[in-house]
C-alpha cells in the first residue's frame, strides 16, 4: 500500500491531491486481496496466492476497469484520465515487480503454466525499505497541496527506496558469486542453489544448496572476513515420495519451490517442507501429504503442519551480521 500510494502521488498527486494517494493505495493493496479466498487446502492457498491476482496479463485487463471506477465515483477527476491510466497501472505493476524480488514466488506470467519467478534479493518485510516509503507517504499526506514540499518529499522517498532495492540486486550478485566459488572449493556438488536474504535486512544471507541426498545451508555476511561459506549438509529422504509422487499437491509444491523442498517422516506422517521460507531448524511453510499404512505411503488430504517459528533465533541473525562466529557473543 505505502508502495502504490507513493506512485499515485509521483503520478498525479499535484493535480488530484490526496485522491491520488488514496487510489494508489486501494490499487497497491488489491493483488494480495487473494488470501481472502476460501481455498479447499492449504496447498492450495499457498500456492495459489500471488497468482493470478498477480498476472501482468490480469492487470492489464483490470487496469481501464479501474480507472472508469474512478471515474464513476469522482467525476470531477475524469479530465486527467490518461493520468488516471498510467498511475493504476504503474501501481499494479510495481506491486508484482516488488513480489518478484522476494523469494516467495510471484506468478507473473499466469495462465502461462511458468514457474513462480524468485529472484530473491529483499526479504519480505524490510524497514530500509518499508520506512523511507511511509515517510514520504505521510509527508505527502499532510502537506499544504499550494506546497510542493510534500510532494517532494515523497518523490526523493520513492527514489531513495528504489535505490535500496538496486542495491539489493547487487549484493545478491556479489553474494551468489561468493556462494558458487566457496562451494567449489570445499569440493561440494549441488544440483542448484539460492542465495536469500536473512529476516529484515539485505547484509547477511542464506545459502541454501540442493543435492541429491538433501541440502546444504550456511551463512555469509558482506562483514565476513574471508570469503568462504561454512555450510552444513541436512538429509532428505526423497524416497518416501515414490507412491504419492503423482498426487497433485506433491507436484504442486515441487513447482512452487522449484526443487527447494525438503521431505522427512514425522511418525507415520510424510512431510514436505519449503526450504526458502526459514532456516535451520524453523521453517515457515510445512505440509503433511502422505501417510504411511503397512509399509506403503497412501495420499492424504494436505494440511498444514506448524511449529516454532524461531523467533529466538532474530538475536542470532543480528550478531552473525557483524561477527564470523556468533556463537561465541554474548
Amino acid at each position: 500500500m505505502a508502495l502504490g500510494a507513493a506512485v499515485g502521488e509521483t503520478v498525479l498527486g499535484r493535480r488530484a491531491g490526496r485522491l491520488a494517494l488514496l487510489w494508489g493505495g486501494i490499487c497497491g493493496l488489491f493483488p494480495d486481496l487473494d488470501v481472502l479466498i476460501p481455498y479447499t487446502n492449504p496447498v492450495k492457498a499457498f500456492t495459489y496466492h500471488r497468482g493470478p491476482s498477480h498476472s501482468l496479463f490480469v492487470l492489464t485487463v483490470l487496469t481501464p476497469l479501474f480507472v472508469w471506477m474512478i471515474g464513476k465515483i469522482h467525476p470531477h477527476a475524469g479530465r486527467y484520465r490518461r493520468r488516471w491510466y498510467i498511475l493504476v497501472f504503474l501501481v499494479f505493476i510495481t506491486h508484482i515487480l516488488l513480489d518478484c524480488l522476494t523469494v516467495y514466488g510471484t506468478q507473473i506470467l499466469w495462465p502461462l503454466p511458468t514457474p513462480p519467478v524468485i529472484w530473491s534479493t529483499i526479504f519480505i518485510i524490510d524497514p530500509l525499505y518499508s520506512i523511507p516509503l511511509m515517510f514520504g507517504v505521510l509527508a505527502a499526506l499532510i502537506g499544504w497541496r499550494h506546497r510542493t514540499w510534500g510532494h517532494k518529499a515523497n518523490a526523493f522517498c520513492l527514489v531513495l527506496s528504489t535505490l535500496y532495492l538496486m542495491w539489493s540486486v547487487g549484493a545478491k550478485l556479489h553474494v551468489t558469486q561468493v556462494a558458487e566459488q566457496s562451494l567449489h572449493r570445499q569440493g561440494i556438488d549441488y544440483e542448484r542453489m539460492l542465495t536469500i536474504p536473512a529476516p529484515f535486512n539485505t547484509l547477511l544471507w542464506r545459502v541454501l544448496a540442493m543435492d541429491d541426498t538433501g541440502y546444504f545451508e550456511g551463512f555469509y555476511s558482506l562483514f565476513d572476513h574471508t570469503r568462504t561459506v561454512q555450510v552444513k549438509h541436512y538429509p532428505s529422504d526423497g524416497a518416501c515420495l515414490k507412491d504419492i509422487d503423482d498426487q497433485w499437491s506433491v507436484k504442486r509444491l515441487q513447482w512452487f519451490t522449484h526443487g527447494f523442498y525438503s521431505t522427512q517422516r514425522v511418525g507415520n506422517d510424510i512431510v514436505i517442507t519449503d526450504l526458502r521460507m526459514g532456516m535451520e531448524p524453523f521453517y515457515v511453510f510445512r505440509f503433511k501429504v502422505g501417510k504411511t499404512n503397512d509399509y506403503r505411503v497412501q495420499p492424504v488430504h494436505p494440511d498444514r503442519v506448524r511449529g516454532e517459528q524461531g523467533w529466538e533465533r532474530l538475536g542470532w541473525v543480528w550478531r552473525r551480521i557483524w561477527s564470523d562466529n556468533p556463537s561465541t557473543e554474548t
